[in-house]
């Protein structure tokens, strides 16, 4: 018996960035279910009333539910998110599966924590995701947040080698925002891949920490150190643009103010593929649906 299978907190329409997914159909919509419950601890979580609390209000949706009205949105996408989705994953896998046979994107934004068979089994279904990479500390991990940097950095190259992969961290001044610390995390991605996305959040005093919120001059300095192994480093949680430029030759790819974007050089030269129009250089981006097609 899963006494929260299909209980679900919140439903919403979100901009495909909030997730945050920067290289995945950029202006795009997508459906989000949140849930209740986590499988980490952490005393800063942004959401915590409904991942330390499994008895949070929620309601029923079934999987056909769910994806009826993730299909009746026009978003084209469906992402399971707010709160832990590996924590339901039964729930998470069944609607997958109804998502694929009905034409729509799964969007997966996750800590990270799962063995490896249900790992690729939810994988395998997912088309782009984002990853919490929290810290390149172990005892750090286990101690402040009950979880373990391994499974997470084995959860990572799974999701490398299988979906559109985006990696946060949310940067906690005196807790995680050593040069050293950046130089494990970029330095670990870029021996998965250069190219992807690493997402450096702002901290807020939030649930049980009381420390003050994290500077925007330390998330630049520590995006300096990871653009060292990584072509495509972004800001979150603070004010101010957050353009893809292109590796090559530096043009504006997507220009993006708040949630807004907009598509500048970038051109689409596939379905899943893009490329800069100044310089013809590939660039690691999915174009947003019906954009397919044309080369640089």
């Amino acid at each position: 018996m899963l006494p929260y299978y299909g209980r679900i907190s919140s439903a919403a329409v979100d901009p495909i960035e909030k997730k945050p997914l920067l290289h995945f159909r950029p202006g795009g919509r997508v459906f989000s279910i949140g849930f209740t419950g986590c499988n980490l601890v952490c005393p800063f979580c942004q959401n915590w009333t409904i991942s330390q609390d499994p008895d949070a209000p929620s309601d029923y949706l079934s999987p056909a539910d769910a994806v009826r009205a993730a299909r009746d949105s026009g978003c084209g996408m469906i992402a399971y998110t707010y709160s832990e989705p590996l924590v339901h994953a039964e729930y998470v896998l069944d609607c997958m599966d109804r998502a694929r046979a009905e034409g729509l994107a799964n969007v997966l934004v996750t800590n990270g924590h799962a063995r490896e068979e249900p790992a690729r089994e939810i994988l395998d279904r997912t088309d782009a995701a984002n990853v919490d990479l929290k810290a390149w500390d172990p005892a750090w991990y286990r101690s402040e947040l009950g979880g373990d940097l391994d499974t997470v950095k084995g959860f990572l190259g799974l999701a490398a080698e299988r979906t559109r992969l985006e990696v946060t961290t949310l940067v906690i001044p005196g807790r995680n925002d050593g040069d050293e610390d950046m130089r494990g995390i970029a330095g670990f991605l870029a021996g998965l891949s250069p190219d992807i996305p690493l997402h450096l959040s702002a901290y807020r005093p939030m649930y049980k920490y009381r420390l003050p919120p994290t500077p925007r001059d330390t998330l630049e300095r520590l995006a300096a150190v990871a653009r060292e192994r990584l072509r495509y480093v972004y800001l979150g949680n603070v004010p101010g643009a957050e353009d893809t430029r292109c590796p090559e030759c530096g043009a504006v790819l997507v220009r993006r103010e708040g949630y807004r974007t907009a598509l500048e050089n970038l051109v689409p030269s596939g379905p899943a593929s893009s490329a800069c129009g100044r310089c013809g250089a590939s660039i690691p981006i999915v174009p947003p649906e019906g954009r397919a097609g044309g080369g640089a």
